[in-house]
């Protein structure tokens, strides 16, 4: 992962000659990350329908791609802040990319480039689906029209049901991704033990699919516990709640894509301690501290 937070000259400075104050905030003690973009947040800002990044889309026809089934890229139209990490999103079992297409604006204008794909087939299973996911991560930062835009080192996925599974398939494939967040998801394997990515695992109350005592809370508890790990779940959702636009989900997803892609902990806050139980929140836990 790429670890936060060095030293300032200035404060350095203080430090060697003693000058630094006992009663400094831990925040004076440290530099921004070089991964920052966007201004600092707010709860309205991570719930808005769209964040501060204009942003324009491109389709990715199968006919040119191999390993995957094309997809729909949306990204930041202004590269003024610099490159952006990148989000790839798999849908779920005999799903098409349009289930999860509203994820791509929502995220590209919080300074993402957002990678929604079709798979193979839409049988396809989460170990198919988790392959697929890293082979679009890898034309996205390679081959793709956007590639200049991406910094190819800070890669996430995300998946739907069976697409959710493959996001878990993925992190345990390749150690090298930022994050992970399974949406309801679904897969026959249970224990990830060997994951390293930090992972948001996002369940329903409601879910008669993939039930969460069968399927997200396995998941969760399955990941190592030293791990960098979350476990939101919704109340009064279902198994097909990520199809729509949804602001608890949108919310706690952008907050952990911009801890662990862009490094970036003043959304910390969104994270740690988490979100209460309320009308949308059933339960949360983590690891916490991040």
């Amino acid at each position: 992962m790429h670890k936060p937070r060095f030293l300032s000259a200035a404060v350095l400075a203080l430090v060697l000659t003693g000058g630094l104050l006992a009663g400094a905030g831990p925040a004076s003690a440290a530099a921004d990350s070089p991964y920052e973009r966007g201004p600092d947040p707010t709860n309205a800002s991570v719930e808005a329908v769209r964040g501060p990044f204009a942003t324009a889309q491109i389709s990715v026809s199968s006919l040119l791609v191999s390993g995957f089934g094309g997809g729909t890229v949306y990204y930041p139209t202004s590269t003024a802040e610099g490159t952006f990490g990148a989000v790839v999103v798999s849908p779920g079992f005999t799903a098409y990319q349009s289930s999860i297409a509203w994820l791509g604006p929502r995220l590209a204008s919080q300074g993402f480039v957002v990678f929604t794909i079709d798979t193979l087939t839409t049988l396809d299973q989460p170990d198919s689906r988790g392959r697929q996911l890293l082979a679009a991560a890898d034309y996205l930062t390679a081959s793709s029209a956007v590639r200049g835009r991406i910094d190819g080192s800070r890669v996430a996925v995300m998946g739907h049901s069976m697409g959710g599974g493959g996001s878990l398939e993925a992190a345990r494939s390749r150690p090298a991704l930022q994050a992970a967040i399974p949406l309801t998801g679904w897969n026959t394997t249970k224990t990830f033990s060997t994951v390293r990515v930090p992972t948001l695992v996002i369940g329903a109350d409601g879910d008669t699919v993939a039930p969460v005592a069968t399927h997200s809370e396995p998941f969760y508890s399955g990941l190592p516990s030293s791990a960098d790990k979350a476990y939101l779940e919704l109340n009064g959702a279902t198994h097909f709640t990520p199809n729509s636009a949804d602001t608890t989900i949108a919310k706690h997803s952008i907050a952990w894509l911009k801890r662990w892609v862009d490094d970036d902990t003043r959304y910390t806050r969104f994270l740690c301690p988490g979100p209460g139980v309320s009308l949308r929140v059933e339960e949360y836990r983590s690891t916490c501290p991040f």
